[in-house]
């Protein structure tokens, strides 16, 4: 494996690909590089002389502004290093044309899937129990534990899902739990659904039917646990009505245009932008261009790397939209008085990467080159085709419940430091680099670190759409095989 990279033509930086020590020659380029002090792995080191004042360029962009001059061969972090990001801005309209290649002819463009009586098409076959307020999560636990004796060979799951809201919430904040919860109760991986209410909450079951909207009887049933003397066995009766409903589905072959997947990152490191992003990206190309649908979100990260998204419109409507969603979700931060660039975490920085640009132009690189064709806000379901942009922080559970609750049947989530959680829908977890993949192989689905040895990207990306492809079939993941599944709700009001 090379010892260091430098991923674009005009970067004044290279990453080091594993730990570099102080006087090491490293050759970029045909130029002989003396590291002037140890550079740890996935970090950065200075191709050339740098004044204080000016921009560092890493995938050809700045990442920021040196606090202090550097030496070629010094280590480029956050000692050095800051964030040249300005607050509410205004932008312009520079559409692109997006380039690609075409390797379309060595893919399947079928899965299979379940084909639901509304139209819709699932991956999964599970009965999901969905509380409307956090005073029945143990209910929804204790339900889904004794109802796992009704499960047929057709039915893959029975899962419960908790949250902590529904009650003593106002305005927005209580829409954006109706919105979430909907979502999931109309999300076709749950082949029957089990509304669970108390009774008194503000999100009381006739309230979350106006926002769930039409609804098929035999696969959503609803429980107010105050109106039975018995809601332990109510609820067991309605679950064994919604697992001989589940049981009537059968796997059949669906087209790849009908699949939906999010893109998500978390706990990233100095590799994942040239490892494991760009992977994600060469398979978001394949799906689109098969006629699938992909979202990006997290769109805190995406702070320094929107002018890319914003280019890459298809039209100047969504462009005005992208600019919206970049501004708002800013000034969501400065409403609550929080920097807004406080981004990356401490695993970030750890892990080599120094600034919300940087960390930006890595994440971005997950939506490949398709034209930007849809922007969503939080909690609204897709309603086309091709890439879309989803209005949602970058939280790792929060995001991936946002992508579920949008329609996404699968969530990519890429990863240098590792995480084992889920969401509703199978999360594949995409190791950035190979010595995480092979600590964690309870966690990681997938390594993108092949991609530094002796494989080309196309063909990872292949590959991951392969694996897409087997687990949309029914393949599990770690996280279903673990057991890890989760919801999280954006939380931005007050609590009564």
């Amino acid at each position: 494996m090379q010892e260091a990279i430098k991923i674009n033509k005009y970067d004044n930086v290279a990453v080091a690909l594993k730990s570099l020590s102080q006087g090491q020659v490293i050759i970029i380029e045909d130029n002989n590089i003396t590291l002037l002090e140890d550079i740890p792995a996935g970090h950065k080191f200075a191709l050339e002389d740098i004044d204080q004042g000016s921009e560092v360029i890493k995938y050809g962009y700045p990442i920021g502004n040196l606090s202090a001059k550097v030496a070629m061969g010094e280590w480029v972090h956050t000692h050095n290093l800051v964030t040249g990001l300005k607050e509410v801005k205004d932008y312009t309209y520079d559409s692109v044309e997006t380039v690609s290649d075409d390797i379309t002819s060595q893919k399947k463009d079928f899965f299979m899937g379940y084909k639901r009586k509304s139209g819709k098409v699932g991956i999964r076959n599970e009965v999901w129990i969905i509380p409307t307020v956090g005073c029945v999560n143990d209910i929804g636990r204790l339900l889904a534990a004794e109802s796992k004796r009704f499960i047929t060979d057709e039915v893959d799951d029975i899962i419960a899902y908790a949250h902590p809201y529904g009650c003593s919430q106002l305005g927005d904040d209580h829409k954006n739990t109706q919105k979430i919860l909907s979502g999931l109760i109309n999300h076709p991986n749950g082949a029957g659904v089990l509304v669970l209410g108390l009774g008194c909450e503000n999100n009381h079951i006739d309230e979350l039917k106006k926002c769930i909207g039409d609804y098929d009887e035999d696969r959503v049933k609803f429980l107010v646990c105050q109106e039975y003397d018995d809601e332990i066995k109510q609820g067991l009766n309605l679950i064994e009505e919604l697992v001989m409903y589940s049981s009537g589905f059968k796997r059949e072959q669906i087209p790849v245009s009908e699949l939906v997947v999010g893109l998500k990152c978390g706990g990233s490191d100095g590799y994942s932008g040239i490892t494991a992003n760009p992977t994600v990206g060469g398979f978001s190309d394949l799906l689109i261009k098969a006629g699938g649908t992909s979202i990006l979100t997290e769109v805190p990260e995406m702070f320094g790397a929107e002018t890319i998204l914003m280019n890459r419109c298809a039209n100047s409507e969504l462009f005005d939209q992208t600019v919206t969603l970049i501004n708002d979700f800013k000034q969501y931060f400065i409403d609550h008085e929080q920097p807004i660039f406080e981004n990356p975490s401490p695993g970030n920085i750890k892990g080599g990467i120094t600034t919300l640009e940087e960390k930006s132009l890595g994440c971005t690189q997950k939506s490949g080159t398709a034209l930007v064709n849809g922007v969503l806000n939080y909690g609204e379901l897709i309603h086309n085709k091709g890439l879309q942009l989803l209005n949602s922080p970058g939280n790792d559970l929060v995001a991936s419940t946002a992508l579920a609750a949008s329609g996404a049947h699968i969530i990519l989530f890429t990863t240098g430091r590792g995480t084992p959680f889920g969401c509703p829908v199978p999360t594949i977890k995409i190791s950035s680099n190979s010595e995480l993949s092979n600590k964690k192989k309870g966690w990681i689905d997938f390594d993108a670190g092949k991609l530094l040895e002796d494989i080309s990207l196309d063909r990872l990306a292949l590959e991951l759409y392969e694996l897409v492809l087997d687990v949309a079939s029914g393949k599990k993941v770690k996280n279903e095989v673990n057991g890890y599944r989760d919801i999280a709700i954006f939380k931005q009001g007050v609590t009564l």
